[in-house]
């Protein structure tokens, strides 16, 4: 297949599958912590990976691995708390819209961090961007004064942590396989997650009821599909195409996730709505600026 739709095809695949990841950790969030759902999601996408891909830790050379670890910190650990905690705290469809910000992020970051072209045009759509995002935050917490709203800060920095990650991956990590990668992420991740979902009691408290187990049900497809396939594709991706149009997946994850969170009962505003286009027009802006 050509370059240019395998990275078509892997950006499709990501947006349905992470479209699809607010509405699991909702579900999830039921009969789980914020706490509990993050380091689940990392314990088992773990699991997974070593039966999959635990031979390729042996490509990973001595250089990369302070590269790998920055990227399982960003890319992972960090966001994956901060995600739960925000879907708790207010509706998924809000977090996948606010998740648009890592396309700007990851443009900022690229060109003031690691060097990469800045154009006129892109910052114009940062600007427009970061207005759409004043603008939902504002309108969400008028319409649902019962949520939330500061939650939303969370996943700015999450958004941060991504681009941090995929700017990583570009610059001092691009002679590494995908899988080599991300399994060299959850390795530095799986005792710290093992600890931190000890230190919840979840190993003592957790019943095997109805609602628990389907909420183990949901992070566990959550954590295989959303967490262990998903950034192998995407590692592949950011190889192929510039770390800009990788975090683009962001254009699409929204439509999936309002999808999901309105046949669950979310409501979102006209106003939200403009809002999110406004994010994602100034997203498109930034990734075809001349």
């Amino acid at each position: 297949m050509k370059v240019a739709y395998q990275k078509w095809l892997y950006l499709s695949i990501l947006a349905l599958v992470w479209g699809s990841s607010f509405i699991l950790m909702k579900k999830a969030l039921i009969s789980l912590s914020p706490i509990q759902l993050g380091a689940l999601r990392i314990v088992i996408a773990a699991l997974f990976l070593f039966l999959i891909g635990f031979k390729s830790l042996k490509k990973i050379q001595k250089k990369h691995w302070k590269y790998i670890l920055a990227t399982a910190l960003f890319g992972t650990f960090f966001p994956v708390f901060l995600f739960a905690y925000a879907v708790k705290g207010i509706d998924s469809s809000i977090v996948s819209i606010l998740n648009s910000l890592t396309p700007f992020n990851t443009l900022l970051f690229g060109a003031w961090v690691f060097g990469f072209h800045f154009k006129k045009g892109q910052l114009i759509g940062v600007f427009i961007g970061l207005i759409g995002t004043v603008l939902l935050i504002l309108n969400g917490a008028d319409l649902h004064p019962n949520q939330n709203y500061a939650s939303a800060f969370l996943i700015v920095i999450a958004s941060v942590g991504y681009a941090f990650n995929v700017n990583i991956v570009k610059k001092y990590l691009s002679d590494l396989s995908a899988l080599s990668i991300v399994v060299g992420n959850f390795l530095i991740l799986f005792i710290p997650a093992l600890i931190v979902l000890a230190s919840t009691g979840f190993f003592t408290d957790f019943e095997l009821k109805t609602p628990q187990l389907h909420s183990l049900g949901y992070i566990t497809i959550l954590a295989i599909f959303g967490t262990g396939i998903a950034k192998v594709i995407y590692n592949k991706m950011v190889h192929l195409a510039n770390p800009l149009f990788a975090s683009s997946v962001t254009y699409l994850i929204p439509i999936v996730a309002v999808m999901w969170g309105m046949l669950d009962g979310e409501q979102l505003s006209l106003t939200q709505l403009l809002a999110g286009g406004i994010i994602l027009f100034g997203v498109y802006l930034s990734n075809t600026a001349k």
